[in-house]
């Protein structure tokens, strides 16, 4: 295999804080591979310094000399006064500029430039490419071309970051979290992408679906150093186990082995021979391997929730509308104790409107709303994080309460509760400003859950959250006893914890189904099948044939309407591919070159009618 990437003993700390240490590995041609590690470890760190953004301490990273890279941040760096359609172009690829120009052409009408770019067009063969880009940007909804940067979302410039990378098509993906800001359908989309494309890639992601479904290599930084494994995710968890507990075995061999090394040490008066001398030192070797932790550290919450009455949130027929967008229709339910929903649906369709107006800081436009009087709501939200970069976690859970009360008596301190979340005694007293994303976030969930709330609601929990940290909080989260509402786009988190799904499906529609996110995925695919062969018609399986039974044949009539199909087909296709020879000509004027590129794609979808027709004849007949 042709190496693409050589990583080799790369080192880097900030100040005292030790980000990773002695990093080494390499990425071959076609490999996809995922960095997995927890928060603080300096995953993005790492990714910008392969990508040439930052310096190493120490180590050196080298790539092929023909590679292209393609480098997508948490925050991409994007012009703020650039318009949507002129960041997403912004490169010097002579092929992508070819066609911004093209589409810049075609936007505003302009023949004549129209008729110099088309003959370019061809030449470089962009029009498959063109429609490579179309596809892209319509898949990640980028289409506001006429809006600034600076106009966007948070959400908005990550998905024009994507595409901006996507379409550039590097030979080497560089991708931090890519699918943060993207709902279930991009992430799908996305997923499919990166799995038929031949580009290299090297991913941090906490999707972990997408990553058992499009890598095929997983790095592992942890305390111990840095692990390689040659599969998926599925493989990489199995594998790891396996190392875990290698590694535990050989602690417990090396703890009895140092109970005798350590009486053999305080009978030997001193070391005066070689073989004395060796045995000491192979003493401290035995010891370093048994003072290591047996088991990694792990979070672990068990807080108690206050008691929740009978009645706990109902709604009746409440509607939601900003002008003429319509985010509620008449809904009306009844929330239960101990239910866990998840809510599903497309940016921009009210998810986080409605846990608004369910939490009353929105009001409905009709309708009733009615909260239990033990409801305790704690409330997670996307932009929720509130810190002053020089605050510092303990006097944010300090501020909040001293002590925190987790049930059966058990009293734990503010600085105990803050080790629970994987915050040891340096990082409690570090400032705001030195925490990562991942820890920021995990800090403002601590707080959120302080509270002791009965009713948790969580919007996107798992963005920027390792994987360590999302393993025990489903776990967490299974075992909750009060009601639970969870807007997320992570599809494994949202089936691992979640009994039933509010499915926004747009125009204020919430379809209720009982279910996680995979069942209720499937049921909607089967329906879509249904569908589409009630609308074409399509005839079932065919039954085994008995010997009396006469199998069909085509009457006279779809005879006589193959053999016109065949004739209509040939004549289009003919038709087609004179139009495109004077295109190709350069005789054309301008207006004749804009009717002749309609005609073009009028036949086109005329063909695929024709073709699908007699293909389903020619299935009769055979």
């Amino acid at each position: 295999m042709v190496s693409f990437l050589q990583v080799d003993s790369l080192s880097k700390r900030f100040g005292e804080h030790l980000l990773f240490e002695n990093i080494t590995f390499s990425i071959a041609q076609n490999q996809k591979v995922a960095l997995i590690a927890k928060n603080g470890m300096g995953k993005s760190t790492l990714l910008r310094i392969i990508f040439g953004q930052e310096t190493p301490d120490t180590g050196t990273v080298i790539f092929r000399n023909d590679v292209s890279l393609g480098f997508l941040e948490q925050d991409p760096e994007l012009n703020p006064e650039n318009y949507v359609f002129e960041e997403v172009f912004n490169t010097e690829n002579t092929t992508l500029k070819l066609i911004k120009a093209y589409e810049q052409a075609v936007k505003d009408n302009d023949t004549s430039i129209l008729e110099e770019l088309i003959p370019q067009m061809d030449a470089l063969q962009a029009w498959d490419y063109d429609s490579q880009i179309k596809q892209i940007l319509s898949e990640l909804k980028v289409d506001k071309y006429t809006q600034r940067i600076k106009e966007l979302s948070g959400g908005q410039k990550k998905r024009v970051g994507l595409a901006k990378v996507l379409i550039s098509n590097p030979d080497f993906l560089i991708l931090d979290e890519p699918t943060n800001h993207l709902d279930v359908e991009m992430t799908e989309w996305l997923e499919d992408y990166l799995d038929k494309t031949k580009a290299t890639l090297l991913m941090v992601t906490h999707d972990r679906y997408f990553l058992d479904r499009v890598c095929d290599k997983i790095v592992e930084i942890d305390d111990f150093g840095i692990f390689s494994y040659d599969g998926n995710y599925s493989y990489y968890l199995e594998k790891r186990e396996e190392r875990i507990e290698a590694r535990n075995a050989s602690i417990d061999k090396a703890k009895n082995l140092l109970r005798t090394e350590q009486e053999w040490m305080r009978r030997m008066p001193q070391a005066r021979s070689h073989k004395a001398k060796y045995r000491i030192d192979n003493f401290y070797k035995i010891k370093e391997v048994a003072s290591q932790n047996i088991s990694e550290q792990q979070l672990e919450l068990d807080i108690k929730g206050q008691r929740l009455g009978k009645k706990i949130l109902e709604l009746e027929h409440v509607n939601k509308s900003y002008g003429n967008l319509s985010v509620l229709k008449d809904f009306t339910y009844k929330f239960v104790r101990g239910e866990k929903i998840g809510i599903i649906g497309r940016n921009g369709v009210g998810k986080s409107t409605f846990l608004d107006i369910i939490t009353r800081q929105i009001e409905p436009d009709s309708g009733t709303i009615e909260i239990g009087e033990t409801v305790v709501y704690g409330y997670y939200k996307q932009a929720g994080i509130t810190f002053k970069e020089d605050d510092r976690p303990i006097d944010i859970v300090k501020n909040i309460s001293e002590k925190i009360d987790l049930g059966n008596g058990r009293i734990m301190s503010a600085s105990q509760f803050l080790e629970y979340f994987l915050f040891p005694d340096k990082l409690q007293y570090s400032l705001v400003a030195k925490l990562s994303g991942g820890e920021r976030r995990r800090l403002y969930l601590l707080t959120v859950l302080m509270s002791n709330p009965n009713f948790l609601i969580l919007d996107e929990p798992t963005n920027d959250l390792d994987i360590m940290t999302l393993n025990v909080l489903e776990e967490y989260l299974q075992s909750f006893q009060g009601c639970l509402i969870i807007v997320s786009h992570d599809r494994f988190f949202t089936d691992k914890v979640v009994d039933r799904v509010f499915a926004f499906e747009g125009d204020g529609v919430v379809k209720d189904f009982p279910g996680n996110y995979t069942q209720y995925k499937n049921k909607k695919e089967e329906e879509e099948l249904l569908r589409k062969q009630a609308e074409k018609k399509i005839p079932a399986a065919p039954k085994p044939v008995r010997e009396k039974e006469k199998v069909r044949k085509l009457t006279f009539k779809e005879r006589q309407e193959m053999q016109q199909l065949e004739t209509d087909m040939e004549n289009l296709n003919a038709e087609k591919s004179k139009l495109e020879d004077a295109l190709n000509s350069g005789t054309l004027g301008a207006d004749e070159l804009v009717k002749s590129s309609q005609r073009i794609a009028e036949i086109i979808d005329i063909l695929d009618e024709k073709e699908m027709r007699w293909l389903e004849l020619s299935e009769i007949e055979s």
